[in-house]
């Protein structure tokens, strides 16, 4: 029978997936979730002027979307103080990052990590060969000076940063991340995702210059913005390094609806900060459950709370267990010791009702299961 001749490099690679979707859950249980609060989506949704300018774009999608962003990227320029050369739009910052990867590593080459930082980066950096070496999180928090210890120590050509953090929730402040790019070794990017940044404290992002070859800082319509099912994605950065994603990015790669949504969800500001207080409502009413629980919220910058269960791993993905059998979807960190923890998204008053109902059944379950 013939097969696919693959790459040595692919044929030695696990099949892995960074993430089981609820979706495929749902069909291996074969019912639905009750409450979506795993996989930090926004359920309070995208700005209704986004919605219009979605359901305009429908009757054009006869026509492949535009493969420069040219409005998008304008509008985001003027918006972060750049130019239009110091942005590329991608399927999300996961395709970024593997367009990134994809430029910047071949196999054998050193990339700096935390055990336990977000696994799609991990995955794009394992599918072109690069070695990824990762130092360990400090206080929930990921550790800027390990990180720039290991990056000069072993040559990283890349280092990679969450700020804030997924999945602890952690944050570092524009000293912090400054001073990190300023020991920086020589050759060494830093990949600074930002996919949570609107959810975090003032003083949280350091100002972007375009013209600092050093760092690349990925943001997201994802989040914040209610639109993770449209996929986009901006890197930003300086134009040499954002040029040369016209080498390897898949130039028709974003359709006319994600972009018109972008856009307008972009001009739409105060639907925004109403997005965010839905958000720290949600937060600050996820974190009393806990408490009510006999468990401790973590802080968060972010839109999810990750919670303190008190035991190890094993008790952790216990109580994912329980909460996904009875119908609410949470995740939880994969690395220890952070893996003492779940993870829960901010939700709708609705689904946060059935959270305080359900916790604490699938908390005794748990607790009763490691007796």
């Amino acid at each position: 029978m013939n097969t696919p001749r693959y790459t040595p490099l692919i044929a030695s690679l696990p099949a892995t997936t960074p993430f089981v979707g609820p979706e495929v859950q749902e069909r291996a249980r074969g019912r639905a979730f009750a409450a979506r609060l795993g996989a930090n989506e926004n359920v309070f949704g995208p700005s209704p002027k986004a919605i219009r300018a979605m359901q305009d774009a429908v009757p054009e999608t006869w026509m492949y979307g535009d493969s420069a962003s040219h409005d998008l990227r304008e509008a985001l320029a003027a918006h972060h103080g750049v130019t239009m050369d110091n942005i590329v739009i991608g399927a999300g910052i996961d395709g970024l990052l593997g367009s990134l990867v994809r430029m910047t590593v071949v196999q054998g080459d050193k990339v700096v990590t935390s055990a336990g930082a977000y696994p799609t980066f991990n995955y794009h950096v394992n599918g072109y060969g690069g070695e990824l070496v990762q130092v360990p999180f400090r206080d929930d928090h990921e550790d800027p000076d390990a990180l720039i210890v290991k990056a000069t120590e072993v040559g990283a050509k890349l280092v990679y940063l969450a700020n804030p953090d997924n999945p602890m929730g952690s944050w570092h402040s524009t000293e912090v991340v400054s001073d990190m790019i300023d020991h920086l070794p020589d050759g060494c990017l830093l990949v600074l995702d930002e996919a949570y940044v609107e959810f975090a404290p003032e003083g949280t992002a350091p100002p972007i210059n375009g013209d600092d070859p050093r760092v690349i800082r990925m943001r997201t319509f994802s989040k914040a913005y209610g639109m993770a099912g449209a996929r986009v994605g901006a890197a930003i950065g300086h134009k040499d390094l954002i040029g040369s994603f016209a080498k390897v990015r898949d130039h028709f790669g974003m359709s006319r609806i994600s972009q018109a949504g972008a856009l307008a969800a972009l001009l739409d500001q105060d639907y925004l900060q109403q997005t965010l207080a839905k958000v720290a409502t949600a937060r600050d009413r996820i974190s009393d459950i806990a408490r009510a629980n006999g468990l401790t919220p973590l802080p968060s910058a972010t839109n999810f709370v990750t919670i303190d269960c008190g035991r190890d791993g094993d008790f952790a993905r216990s109580v994912v267990a329980e909460m996904i059998n009875r119908d609410i979807f949470i995740r939880m960190p994969f690395t220890a010791p952070e893996d003492r923890c779940i993870r829960i998204s901010a939700g709708t008053p609705a689904d946060l009702d059935l959270l305080e109902v359900t916790l604490p059944a699938a908390l005794d379950a748990a607790r009763n299961k490691s007796v």
